[in-house]
């Protein structure tokens, strides 16, 4: 279901743009970004959301997603394999209509680092998927079991940020989060 349609529905500027953001970007934000994109897709909304991954710190730029993160998210469907790991940038915080933080301390982080005009874009990714833990946790030294629950938790909250984005392209406003 599209809310929205090119031919008779309004015009809408350009996309809804969210930013999924970590620690390095090579587990958990790609993995939302690549969650969270199929999700845009399948609702038919790609012309209208833009989905991108960033890291709060420069530790893995040009990097692809770890292999756990790309052999877990393929065993579900999606496909990890094109992204590249990149560091938040001044850019980022005008360009983004929300940026979602994986935990508290890359909020943090974040809250440190955006400009005032643009505060109101920050939130925890995980405020989208209702009663669920407030954080999706670092899977990086914890195996297997781990990266199941990064997906479980990134799925979970794709759902309830996709129903929010809908929302706001709907109403075409001027991009309050």
């Amino acid at each position: 279901w599209c809310p929205l349609s090119p031919a008779s529905g309004p015009e809408v500027a350009r996309p809804y743009a969210v930013l999924m953001v970590c620690m390095g970007n090579i587990c958990r934000s790609p993995t939302a970004e690549a969650v969270f994109r199929h999700r845009v897709q399948q609702a038919g909304l790609a012309a209208w959301v833009e989905v991108d991954s960033a890291g709060t710190h420069n530790y893995h730029p040009g990097s692809p997603p770890d292999d756990p993160s790309q052999h877990h998210a393929a065993r579900r469907g999606y496909d990890l394999s094109a992204l590249r790991a990149r560091q938040i940038g001044p850019a980022d915080y005008q360009r983004f209509d929300l940026i979602l933080a994986m935990d508290w301390d890359n909020l943090a982080l974040l809250q440190d680092d955006c400009p005032p005009e643009h505060q109101r874009k920050l939130r925890r990714f995980m405020e989208f998927a209702g009663d669920s833990p407030p954080a999706v946790p670092d899977p990086y030294y914890g195996g297997a079991p781990a990266f199941d629950l990064v997906l479980d938790l990134v799925e979970q909250a794709a759902d309830g940020l996709l129903a929010h984005v809908v929302k706001r392209i709907s109403q075409n406003s001027d991009r309050p989060v």
